[in-house]
């Protein structure tokens, strides 16, 4: 019955969402500020499924300049957890097949965001080049997930380096954002405990080129993987004081 309410929930937010969303984005078509709008929306809708979501980020997260951001990608509730970290004149990267996806395909590529060809490699290359020219020739960021896929509950992937090659391209750090694990979120769950998003300090990418930028992207999972575990201990230890079964 849990399960039913949230689904016809989603369902309802969906609809208002991308119809009139897409509705809205087609006054200023590609605007970067609709990327934070739409995410912080998305986030707020945690708590429809139970989730307890906090988010961590530093004072001035919101006034900081060019960044490159890289985050964990693990399933589709991060659509409701990890955007929530989405700061202004932000754009994120995606899958070119995203663009295919009804309705939310439309809005993702109406609020500005950027959709590469995985499947071709040469092609992605190209992408990763007009990533670069955009950060040299604007004041927006973009979000990348370098694992390139879900990890749908099997930890943190090995990364690939898109997401390091822009950044050592346009000469700007790296922000890693990380997300406690989410594979254990049920619909039929009232009560899904906490789920922690933390952005990390800057990485920076003095000193690193397109010969060790693999060393850069090892750099940045390390510290990830170390944050992601300590987050998802904290996380157990509060849903265990609060009675929330695993």
């Amino acid at each position: 019955m849990i399960a039913l309410l949230r689904v016809l929930a989603v369902a309802i937010f969906a609809i208002v969402m991308f119809v009139f969303g897409c509705g809205y984005c087609l006054l200023s078509p590609r605007n970067p500020k609709h990327v934070f709008t739409f995410g912080r929306l998305f986030g707020k809708m945690s708590r429809v499924f139970g989730i307890k979501l906090e988010l961590r980020i530093p004072s001035d997260a919101y006034q900081r300049g060019q960044h490159v951001y890289v985050a964990n990608h693990q399933n589709n509730w991060d659509l409701f957890t990890v955007s929530s970290a989405v700061t202004p004149k932000v754009v994120t990267v995606g899958k070119k097949s995203l663009a295919w996806m009804p309705l939310f395909g439309q809005l993702y590529w109406l609020t500005g965001n950027i959709l590469i060809d995985r499947g071709n490699r040469s092609k992605a290359k190209g992408t990763i080049d007009q990533v670069v020219d955009s950060l040299h020739s604007s004041d927006v960021s973009v979000w990348m997930f370098p694992e390139g896929t879900r990890s749908r509950g099997r930890g943190l992937l090995p990364f690939k380096t898109g997401a390091f090659h822009a950044a050592v391209g346009a000469k700007l750090p790296i922000i890693p954002i990380v997300c406690s694990s989410t594979e254990g979120i049920k619909l039929n769950r009232w009560n899904n405990g906490h789920v922690i998003v933390e952005m990390l300090p800057p990485v920076s990418v003095e000193g690193y080129s397109k010969d060790n930028v693999r060393a850069l992207a090892n750099l940045c999972r390390e510290q990830m993987k170390d944050k992601l575990e300590a987050l998802d201990k904290e996380v157990a230890m509060l849903n265990q004081q609060q009675g929330v079964k695993a």
